[in-house]
């Protein structure tokens, strides 16, 4: 029986040198990164958070914008940015999909809205047990909160401010 080799194997080598899932996704990430460089270098105006690129797909990568208005910025320079990718990875990815999608924006805002939500709500309980009473101003901020809190945390909101209606 042959003894096995014991010299490591280079795996940039290995990855370089495969045609498959990984190489692909290596490749992928790779052509990511260099369109996210190019879009940052070619649109310095353009916020960060007013666009993310979404997906690959064979030749096209496809960048998502939250409104209109930066799609239009992007369609502008829509050659300039191809021209720059297609030299940049080797003419593997040749097109660009620019498509317009306020709701993947609208969810992250969603978060930091529940959040703050959550910060005022702890900070009012925090108020309320520290000094055992509900001022007035406590009261409007558990209603406030409560008008847009789902249904078990609307009740015990309202039920906080009923307290300070009673002192």
């Amino acid at each position: 029986m042959a003894r096995k080799s014991k010299v490591p194997i280079n795996m940039s080598a290995l990855l370089q040198t495969t045609t498959g899932t990984l190489a692909h996704i290596q490749t992928k990430t790779n052509s990511l990164t260099i369109l996210a460089d190019i879009v940052r270098h070619i649109c310095p105006d353009l916020p960060a958070d007013a666009w993310h690129i979404a997906n690959a797909r064979q030749d096209t990568l496809i960048i998502e914008v939250k409104s209109p208005v930066w799609g239009q910025r992007l369609q502008f320079e829509r050659n300039n940015i191809c021209k720059a990718l297609v030299s940049a990875t080797n003419g593997n990815f040749q097109k660009i999909e620019i498509k317009i999608n306020p709701q993947g924006f609208r969810q992250q805002r969603h978060e930091v809205t529940e959040k703050k939500r959550a910060e005022l709500v702890q900070s009012a309980v925090t108020t309320y047990q520290a000094s055992g009473v509900v001022n007035e101003k406590t009261a409007k901020q558990f209603l406030d909160i409560a008008k847009n809190a789902p249904k078990g945390l609307k009740e015990k909101l309202e039920k906080l401010a009923r307290v300070a209606g009673k002192r």
